[in-house]
């Protein structure tokens, strides 16, 4: 969706209790996020897909000198360049063919006082770019088609899941738009470098399903060490889909070893061991498999995967014949 949420403070449902983190790699990102959100300072949060960056976003909001106001969030690879630049900045009437009379109010507008949360910035194209460097450093924006700028006071936070630095190697994101984001860069573990959260998380996500389906619901001692022994591509997000499939098709609400999906390693210690060949071809198969289901499998969608992995199109072909992906 465009749009994801734009909600009053007082309505937003994250705060930093909401974020799990038993672990000491968890639990000083979670401090530094706490410290960081006293300040106005630009935020960028570094991690994979599924660990949580808006819920992050939205407890830094949520504890920052701007929690009485909006927080506004967007996914920047949802857009073409043109559309982006005028949910970004807005434009005036008549810039365009098929702008709506009165133009259009621009997020940067719409989140005056409160914080914009900019998903997926890598994505963001590079000729977009100089304008959105301009509206961090100055505070100012320029509505498409217009002629004044107009001042704007948001707090940006911005999340990718790319390595932005090879991407400002590769010429595909500016580096000084990337010095601007990386005043406080706050870098979430994936689940699979923190399995000792997983028994809490599991926990929060059950009684979170508890409330919803009016039903208690536990983890035995075996489920609990067979979610650890998974290494979690999808991150929290998985583990949630996870736990939410047991949830549904346990009678008795006691999720056992036995309860979870097939997918899962049942006994770690007795799966044969891979080479290193072995384990490049998985995590080929398993990082290619996670970028077609978000960019889709049409023509489009394969360019742009074998854009982010850094080969040809036809090595990506290749990859996915030898695969059967």
């Amino acid at each position: 969706q465009v749009l994801r949420s734009i909600s009053r403070a007082n309505g937003a449902k994250y705060t930093f209790d909401d974020i799990v983190a038993v672990t000491p790699a968890a639990a000083q990102v979670k401090a530094l996020a706490e410290k960081i959100a006293a300040t106005d300072a630009t935020v960028l949060l570094e991690s994979e897909s599924g660990t949580g960056k808006e819920l992050y976003a939205q407890a830094i909001h949520n504890h920052s000198p701007r929690r009485e106001e909006v927080f506004v969030a967007i996914n920047c690879s949802s857009f073409n360049p043109n559309m982006l630049e005028s949910e970004l900045f807005g434009y005036v009437e008549g810039a365009f063919t098929g702008a709506k009379k009165g133009g259009k109010l621009g997020l940067f507008e719409a989140a005056a006082g409160g914080t914009l949360f900019l998903d997926e910035i890598s994505e963001m194209d590079l000729a977009l770019q100089p304008k959105l460097l301009r509206a961090l450093q100055e505070r100012k924006v320029r509505p498409v088609g217009g002629v004044k700028e107009l001042d704007t006071d948001v707090r940006v936070i911005a999340a990718c899941n790319a390595n932005l630095p090879d991407y400002v190697a590769q010429g595909r994101f500016r580096k000084d738009l990337y010095y601007r984001l990386n005043t406080f860069p706050v870098h979430i573990p994936p689940l699979r470098e923190r399995p000792g959260d997983i028994p809490a998380l599991a926990g929060a996500i059950l009684d979170d399903l508890s409330r919803k389906l009016h039903r208690s619901f536990s983890l035995t001692g075996d489920a609990v060490s067979r979610l650890q022994a998974h290494d979690w591509p999808g991150n929290v997000r998985e583990l949630r889909n996870v736990l939410e499939f047991s949830a549904y098709l346990s009678s008795s609400g006691i999720i056992t070893e036995e309860s979870l999906p097939d997918s899962l390693p049942h006994d770690p210690q007795s799966a044969p061991l891979l080479t290193l060949a072995q384990r490049t071809r998985a995590f080929e198969k398993r990082e290619i498999s996670r970028l077609l289901e978000q960019n889709g499998s049409s023509l489009e969608g394969k360019k742009k995967t074998a854009a982010q992995l850094g080969i040809s199109l036809a090595s990506l072909y290749n990859k996915l014949k030898a695969s059967e992906i």
